[in-house]
């Protein structure tokens, strides 16, 4: 009788802890994580002697990547075909739908102080800088390709760090770049 009572017992006590998830679920895993919304980026920050970009909520950097800049990233964009990643305050101004690389956000280079600059001097400020993935086809590691500079002056991330990071930055968002 004293069986039939126990495994009577332990039998509603297993129902009981079944329909509330204690046993063979254990508790929701999402009960023991706070609650978070993403983080609002509203500046990107690029420090071109350390390739690294910083995205940036309320003065806290919340992700950093590894990047790649153009082949002489020394000095500020002159002209076109300097090779050269600009330096100053920008603009992310649009998402390009389509291009040689894998997804682009271009930056609002040249801004009306480089292009009458570049009109003093006669020469072409260039333009069509973007924060870009990788060039459409590579099939290589992308981190042997992000270990060097390799654009003609744009900011490269690998197409994993470039799905995320348009998942972050809105159009409009200011972009400091310097050295």
């Amino acid at each position: 009788m004293q069986r039939l009572l126990i495994s009577f017992l332990s039998l509603l006590i297993s129902c009981t802890a079944f329909a509330q998830g204690n046993v063979l679920r254990g508790p929701s895993i999402k009960a023991h994580l706070p609650k978070t919304e993403v983080a609002k980026v509203d500046l990107v920050k690029v420090d071109k002697s350390k390739r690294r970009m910083y995205l940036v909520s309320q003065g806290e950097v919340i992700k950093e990547y590894r990047i790649a800049l153009g082949k002489s990233p020394r000095g500020h964009k002159q002209q076109e075909g300097d090779q050269r990643t600009p330096e100053g305050r920008y603009y992310l101004d649009d998402i390009m739908p389509s291009s040689q690389f894998y997804r682009s956000m271009s930056i609002s280079y040249p801004n009306l102080r480089d292009k009458l600059r570049a009109q003093a001097e006669g020469v072409d400020p260039g333009g069509e800088i973007k924060v870009h993935g990788l060039k459409d086809g590579y099939d290589g590691d992308p981190q042997f390709i992000q270990s060097f500079d390799w654009t003609n002056g744009c900011i490269a991330l690998t197409n994993q760090e470039m799905d995320e990071f348009l998942s972050l930055v809105r159009i409009g968002t200011p972009i400091e770049i310097e050295w």
